[in-house]
């Protein structure tokens, strides 16, 4: 068996994801301004890719990633971390280390959207330093999932 074929056995079958297919779902709760679009669960990993969307002048609680690094790439708004100088606008991309702690937080003026791809566990942390919620690949998944039942919404297959 030559490789092409070799490989079109293995491999995983591509795939287009049309996100405006996709809905809006809220992260925590719909009164939190804060919502991600799923794109892709690797379930081999606990990698996951989503698109989020803060509404202007929200953020979320100080948290910890753990388990992979984070890289996001910011399509509208700006958004920045209180525990960092830089502010990330259209066209930044950011790269996360495994267990930066930060508060993510957006400006007031426009929504922030922002493309993002994880692994691990993220963290919540309260007032008192400590953790309150662990968000990881399968949290979102069932959020996923239980919105689109909510709303009667198709449920894509985007996990691998």
């Amino acid at each position: 068996m030559n490789l092409e074929a070799f490989v079109e056995k293995y491999n995983l079958p591509d795939q287009a994801i049309d996100v405006t297919d996709i809905p809006w779902v809220p992260t925590f709760t719909e009164a939190d301004g804060v919502w991600f679009k799923p794109i892709r669960f690797d379930l081999t990993t606990g990698n996951w890719i989503h698109i989020s969307k803060f509404a202007a002048g929200k953020g979320n609680a100080r948290h910890r990633h753990t388990g992979g690094t984070v890289f996001a790439y910011t399509l509208q708004g700006s958004w920045r971390y209180l525990e960092r100088d830089w502010v990330a606008k259209p066209g930044t991309f950011v790269y996360e280390p495994p267990g930066d702690i930060h508060t993510l937080t957006v400006d007031e003026g426009e929504d922030m959207v922002t493309l993002f791809y994880l692994g691990g566990v993220i963290e919540y942390f309260d007032e008192n330093g400590k953790v309150f919620l662990q968000d990881d690949i399968f949290y979102r998944m069932k959020k996923y999932q239980d919105y689109c039942a909510e709303h009667n919404i198709p449920v894509k297959n985007l996990a691998y």
